[in-house]
């Protein structure tokens, strides 16, 4: 029976030939929305499959990022191994690989070889710096790309050291691009029987990302500078102080500013001129955070969250995670997912965020053991035991 009979992308096969996260991300993400995703794994695997808690070649990393994809081992270093790769890349829809540019080519398993013989075929390729430009050869790491990109120059405190962005952005990005320009690529060639190579990197996302730094650089010709929490388009918009601790605050308009003020017992704020529109509150920024938090500084937390929400000011706690996985609100929404693992043992994952009325994502489904569906997949393109035998005797 067919695990993914009715999904969205029923039907669709999807060759991931990635590791760590961006490639992974992306293909789980087709993976949850129905297709058959084979995670195409060198002998030793994964290098996430023995990060931190790893039990062998399992680890809850690399579930996090594998979930429901069937798992084949293949060297493609090995000419037989390329000559499995191709089988299955003709009976494929979607090729996505992260591997640094020139290395797929190599082994003859490129867009254009594959490509020759299957121009239905959607090949995404995710690397550090994108397939062109001086930077191509280098390698891809998120920490870099984040620093390269400029995202570490305006995260952290102002006049503090640089400080990464604190989950994997640029790779997360990257992924998330690739993934938007896959489904677009397959809408195409749904009209053009035609597929086609995409090419994005970390780098790019990290670029791509910096929305409002780009326009206040290119509107200003001035570097943007780390803000701490705050926003650099718009004020009051960050985390501010209160008894015991923090909360965030949007006062993010003319209308909510005045709501503000007139809560914390300062409607003379609203006739400063230093406050009077967005771009002053932005200008006088420091000195605003000071006057408001005078006043936050007074009450706890709880005192001014529910004041603000009942009057319908934007704001909400800043959670840790073990109050996030804790929190109504995630639980509804299905953001934390069970399953067994026959390792690793009874696993909490996330769900998926995307929710949707016909085809919902499936998301409780465990990622594969290395090598588990090797057999099950070759047999699928035409291999029989003996001929499987014959690639595992060969390295």
């Amino acid at each position: 029976m067919n695990a993914n009979a009715g999904a969205a992308l029923d039907g669709l096969r999807v060759l991931d030939v990635t590791q760590v996260m961006a490639g992974p991300f992306c293909a789980m993400q087709l993976c949850d929305m129905g297709a058959d995703v084979i995670k195409v794994e060198p002998p030793e695997g994964d290098s996430t499959r023995r990060m931190s808690g790893a039990r062998g070649t399992d680890s809850p990393s690399f579930n996090a990022v594998n979930r429901g994809k069937r798992g084949i081992v293949l060297n493609l270093k090995a000419a037989a191994a390329q000559e499995a790769f191709r089988r299955l890349a003709r009976r494929s829809d979607v090729v996505i690989e992260n591997y640094r540019p020139g290395v797929m080519k190599a082994f003859g398993l490129d867009y254009a070889s594959l490509s020759a013989g299957h121009p239905e075929l959607v090949y995404a390729s995710i690397s550090g710096y994108g397939q062109t430009g001086p930077y191509a050869a280098k390698g891809g790491f998120d920490l870099v790309a984040q620093g390269v990109s400029g995202l570490m120059s305006i995260t952290g405190e102002p006049g503090g050291p640089p400080v990464k962005v604190g989950v994997p952005l640029t790779d997360l990005g990257a992924g998330l691009f690739a993934l938007s320009a896959i489904l677009a690529a397959l809408y195409y060639r749904g009209r053009t029987g035609r597929g086609q190579h995409i090419d994005t990197s970390l780098v790019d996302a990290g670029v791509a990302l910096s929305v409002w730094e780009a326009a206040e650089y290119f509107s200003s010709g001035a570097a943007p500078q780390p803000m701490g929490s705050a926003h650099r388009m718009t004020a009051p918009y960050q985390a501010v102080r209160c008894a015991d601790g923090y909360i965030t605050l949007a006062a993010a308009n003319d209308r909510l500013f005045l709501r503000l003020c007139e809560l914390l017992g300062h409607v003379d704020w609203t006739t400063n001129p230093d406050y009077a529109d967005d771009t002053n509150r932005v200008r006088h920024r420091a000195k605003l955070a000071a006057l408001i938090e005078s006043v936050t500084r007074t009450k706890p937390r709880d005192h001014w969250i529910a004041l603000f929400e009942s009057n319908g000011l934007p704001c909400g706690p800043i959670n840790n995670y073990a109050q996030v996985f804790a929190d109504r609100q995630v639980l509804a929404r299905g953001m934390v997912v069970e399953t067994d693992h026959p390792t690793l043992g009874r696993l909490r994952t996330l769900g998926s965020p995307i929710k949707m009325s016909e085809t919902p994502p499936a998301t409780g489904r465990r990622a594969p053991l290395l090598g588990e569906h090797t057999r099950e997949v070759l047999r699928e393109v035409g291999y029989d035991d003996e001929g499987i035998d014959r690639l595992g005797a060969g390295g």
